[in-house]
């Protein structure tokens, strides 16, 4: 789910419009169903006609998508397609498509690759589940790190320094009953999920899913990207949380070795 967030507008008066277009972009970014330009310009306080010409240049260039129906402004995956993760020039979507299909294929539930953005997991690829009910995403989805397993996964591999620095800035907050939401309940989850191998979300981030994911680590030992599993929690018990997240560590074990061959 994607967070609303206040942007502040100070303008460089050397390059203003650089400042108003990348206000727009983080705007933008808190709203998945888009926003008109007139509701742009009164959010942030600028003239219409400026960012009227702002919106159409990056509608040109391919960053913003606009609806027909009522002219409402979106992001586009181009920020996402920008800052997919390599590791010795090999691409981690690329590497990882088999592995993702064929955890898809072993537990019949929805498998995804995500990677850590402005401390927040985004999706880069998925693998849809045939079942009549499941779960899945869209790629460029951003969800909180510490309430889904792919993102507990991926704090676990940063250095301790960049962990502390994660838990000054992202203030924690509880979503379902059993969301994570304090620093010492989080930290303690952390360590199960470094002693095991893999993480599990029990409906952390939203009533009734559940999911294992496991870290992809680079050849400097940073984690990159998770993979993960993600369904329903009818069925995708407690009891077959343990066979997921074995499942993902074997997954990620594959991409890493893939993308340093």
């Amino acid at each position: 789910m994607m967070s609303k967030q206040s942007i502040s507008i100070q303008e460089d008066v050397s390059a203003p419009g650089t400042d108003r277009t990348l206000a727009i972009l983080e705007y933008l970014g808190g709203y998945r169903d888009g926003r008109s330009a007139s509701e742009i310009g009164r959010s942030l306080g600028l003239p219409l006609n400026s960012v009227g010409r702002i919106v159409d240049t990056m509608h040109r260039r391919g960053w913003l998508y606009r609806r027909e129906d009522d002219r409402r402004y979106s992001l586009t995956n181009r920020v996402a397609e920008l800052t997919r993760p390599q590791v010795r020039d090999k691409s981690l979507v690329v590497s990882a498509w088999d592995s993702l299909r064929k955890l898809r294929d072993e537990l019949g539930e929805t498998s995804q690759l995500l990677t850590m953005v402005d401390d927040k997991v985004v999706v880069l690829e998925q693998c849809e589940s045939s079942q009549s009910i499941k779960v899945s995403g869209k790629v460029g989805f951003r969800v909180p790190m510490y309430s889904c397993a792919p993102g507990k996964a991926i704090l676990t591999g940063l250095p301790e320094g960049e962990l502390d620095g994660y838990f000054s800035r992202v203030a924690l907050k509880r979503f379902t009953k059993t969301t994570h939401y304090t620093e010492k309940k989080l930290r303690a989850d952390l360590e199960r999920t470094r002693e095991r191998g893999y993480a599990l979300d029990f409906a952390e981030g939203l009533e009734g899913i559940h999911c294992a994911a496991a870290v992809i680590i680079d050849d400097f030992h940073y984690p990159i990207g998770a993979v993960t599993v993600i369904a329903p929690a009818f069925r995708l018990k407690i009891e077959h949380l343990e066979e997921a997240g074995q499942s993902c560590l074997k997954a990620a074990q594959e991409i890493r070795e893939l993308l340093l061959k």
